[in-house]
C-alpha cells in the first residue's frame, strides 16, 4: 500500500501539471494582452510573458498578472484590480481569445502553444453573449493557426481582377503566410481560413458572411450592413446604432459558425470602401480591435462609444 504522504505528493504534482507546471518544453514566442471595453483600454501587454513547462492559458495569466478567481479557480473574476460582475446595471466579465478565436473551453484546460497570442478582454456581454472571432490578433490565426494546427488560407474575391484581393494576399505574404487566390465560393473550403473580399451587395449571398446582417447577437460583430449594401450601421456595446456610414465606407471583421474555422470579411459599400478596408488589413490598424470600420480613410473601432485610451 502506498504511504499517505507519497499519495498526497502525487496528487499535488498531478494538479500542478494540469495547471501548467508539468514537464515539457516551454511555449516560445507567446504574447499576452489584457484590455478593457472591447480592446478600448489597455490593462497590460507582455511581449515575452513568463512561462513554464506545458503551460495553460490560466497559469500564463496568473504568472504575469494579479488574478482573482471563483467557482473553484476555473473562472477569472478580476485581473489587476479590474473586476467582472455588473457595471452600470450591465453584465461585464472577462473573456479570452487565442489567436483571435474565442476559446470553447475554460482557461485552465486550454494549452498554450508556440507563437500563441493570448488576449483577455473585459466587456459588456448583454447584447452578444459570444464574440466567436476577432481581428485584433492579426496576423493570427493565419500564421500559427488554431489549437496548434495551421490551416490553409484562401482569399476569395467577389469579382475577378479586384485589386483589394491582391492587396490582402500581399499583406499575408509579408508575414510569410501562403494564401491562395480564387473566386467566391468556387471550391469547397472545409478546414480552410477564408477571407472574403468584395462589395457587400455582392458577397452577402455567402451563408457565413450573411450573418453580419443579423447583428452582434448572431455574428458577434457590432456592425450591420444594409441588404442593398449601401450603408453600414455601426453599433455600440448594447447593439444600438450610433453611426451610419454610406459611400466609401469599409469594414474588416471576423465571425465564426459553430466549430467551423473563423471567416474574415474585407468589405465595403462600394469599390472605394473595399479598397479602404483592404488597406486596413494589417497589424497596425487591427491591433486590439474586435472589428474595424473605415470612414473617410480613418479606422473606427467597434463597438463604437467605448472611451478609448490614446495609442502610445
Amino acid at each position: 500500500m502506498r504511504p499517505v504522504g507519497s499519495l498526497l505528493a502525487l496528487l499535488v504534482a498531478a494538479a500542478l501539471a494540469g495547471c501548467g507546471l508539468g514537464p515539457g518544453d516551454e511555449p516560445a514566442d507567446t504574447r499576452l494582452t489584457v484590455t478593457d471595453g472591447y480592446g478600448a483600454r489597455p490593462v497590460q501587454r507582455v511581449e515575452a510573458p513568463e512561462v513554464a513547462g506545458e503551460e495553460t492559458v490560466m497559469r500564463l495569466l496568473q504568472r504575469n498578472a494579479k488574478v482573482g478567481t471563483r467557482f473553484g479557480g476555473g473562472f477569472v473574476q478580476s485581473i489587476d484590480g479590474h473586476f467582472g460582475g455588473r457595471a452600470a446595471g450591465r453584465p461585464v466579465d472577462w473573456f479570452f481569445y487565442v489567436n483571435g478565436v474565442e476559446a470553447e473551453e475554460g482557461a485552465a484546460a486550454v494549452r498554450v502553444r508556440d507563437g500563441d497570442r493570448i488576449w483577455w478582454d473585459r466587456h459588456d456581454w448583454g447584447k452578444a453573449s459570444r464574440v466567436p472571432a476577432v481581428v485584433g490578433s492579426f496576423p493570427e490565426p493565419f500564421l500559427h493557426g488554431i489549437d496548434g494546427r495551421r490551416l490553409p488560407v484562401r482569399v476569395e474575391c467577389a469579382e475577378s481582377g479586384l485589386q483589394a484581393c491582391r492587396d490582402v494576399q500581399r499583406r499575408l505574404t509579408a508575414f510569410e503566410i501562403p494564401a491562395s487566390l480564387g473566386r467566391l465560393r468556387s471550391v469547397a473550403t472545409t478546414d480552410t481560413l477564408r477571407i472574403v473580399v468584395g462589395r457587400w451587395a455582392v458577397i452577402r449571398g455567402d451563408v457565413g458572411v450573411a450573418t453580419l446582417e443579423q447583428g452582434p447577437q448572431d455574428s458577434g460583430v457590432f456592425a450591420r450592413p444594409s441588404e442593398d449594401g449601401r450603408r453600414i450601421a455601426l453599433l455600440d456595446a448594447r447593439g444600438r446604432t450610433r453611426r451610419t456610414l454610406g459611400a466609401r465606407a469599409g469594414l474588416v471583421a471576423a465571425t465564426r459558425a459553430g466549430g467551423d474555422p473563423p471567416l474574415w470579411v474585407v468589405t465595403g459599400t462600394d469599390d472605394a470602401g473595399v479598397a479602404s478596408a483592404a488597406q486596413a488589413f494589417d497589424e497596425g490598424p487591427l491591433t486590439d480591435r474586435f472589428a474595424l470600420a473605415v470612414a473617410d480613410g480613418l479606422g473606427v473601432p467597434l463597438p463604437v462609444g467605448e472611451r478609448r485610451a490614446p495609442r502610445s
